[in-house]
């Protein structure tokens, strides 16, 4: 999994997988979900992460 905060355009990028993006939702307003041929799930965009998290850029990982 690859997480990726552009600044510039304030997205918070959740990446999966690297297959092929064939469709794409926007499942609620600003939170974009993109899935591959087989329905899976490739990448969650969240649009104005800023303001909608309290700091986009810190990422902490923990295994269960």
């Amino acid at each position: 999994m690859k997480v990726k905060y552009d600044k510039e355009v304030d997205v918070l990028y959740l990446v999966f997988s690297e297959n092929k993006i064939v469709e794409s939702d926007e499942e609620k307003p600003g939170l974009i979900f993109d899935y591959d041929n087989s329905g899976a799930v490739v990448s969650i965009e969240i649009l104005e992460a800023s303001k909608k998290m309290e700091n986009p850029s810190q990422v902490e990982y923990q295994a269960a």
